[in-house]
């Protein structure tokens, strides 16, 4: 049977897995889903549509699958949270649905969100990530997988941060953060976070290819568009067409700029 401390409250509507964990005054409200070896700390809040996955930790004081900060969101509205297996929420995260019919806020695995993450409605991230103190993503952010994102940032709503991009503590962030970048301050590109790479498994053939094309594109002195008409020509190796298309196909916000 689960352990749920006598203080909690519990939704009959609920499917909890055998070994979950319920700690004190906590909530779980409607049809929330809770899969094996789930924690919840006390005095936190699961509600609605909300599946969390496998050996996920949900921390003191979080609130997950709460409504929009909308001013337009209907309440009636059938939509959710996804949280994938492994994934630490730390006290105080915040995390809401999805702000219309089917749509969900999504994470995917073995991420870690420190305290006083904001996730907003219909956000997506990927797998590994970390979110350090205090990060705040506005709606639709995407957000790829190995990235960091340092303590007090702030990220614009429907903008794109790359795969193992890393973002300096405190930054004001509304454009695009294109692979392997790493920004600071306001919409500012530093350069390619070669440490992270490396530690990822790119290989030197490989790393050298990505710093070829940030080159072409940010430091070449052409014209983006030019730079990425030379760009189509060359045969790249995977994770230099990755940065590409990222260039490519950005958001509407656009992709910052060193």
């Amino acid at each position: 049977m689960p352990t749920i401390h006598p203080t909690a409250q519990v939704s009959s509507e609920a499917e909890i897995a055998d070994d979950v964990s319920i700690g004190p005054f906590s909530v779980i409200e409607g049809p929330v889903k809770l899969a094996a070896g789930v924690k919840v700390g006390g005095h936190a809040l699961v509600t609605g549509r909300t599946h969390i996955g496998e050996a996920s930790d949900i921390g003191w004081g979080a609130v997950v699958g709460a409504d929009p900060q909308d001013l337009s969101f209907d309440p009636s509205v059938d939509s959710g949270v996804i949280i994938g297996p492994r994934n630490t929420l730390r006290e105080y995260v915040t995390v809401h649905r999805g702000s219309k019919a089917g749509m969900h806020t999504v994470i995917g695995e073995g991420n870690f969100l420190m305290i006083g993450v904001h996730l907003a409605h219909d956000v997506k991230i990927g797998d590994g990530n970390i979110l350090a103190n205090n990060v705040l993503l506005g709606g639709h952010v995407t957000i790829g997988n190995k990235a960091f994102l340092g303590g007090g940032s702030g990220y614009h709503q429907f903008i794109k941060i790359g795969d193992l991009a890393m973002i300096q503590g405190t930054s004001a962030v509304s454009q695009d953060v294109p692979p392997f970048c790493t920004a600071h301050g306001r919409n500012t590109l530093a350069g390619l976070n070669t440490v992270g790479m490396r530690r990822a498994g790119f290989d030197a053939a490989t790393r050298a290819a990505v710093k070829r094309a940030f080159q072409l594109i940010f430091q070449s002195g052409k014209l983006r568009k030019e730079a990425l008409a030379e760009a189509a020509v060359i045969d790249w190796p995977e994770a230099a067409r990755r940065f590409l298309d990222a260039i490519a196909t950005p958001s509407k916000k656009g992709v910052m700029s060193p």
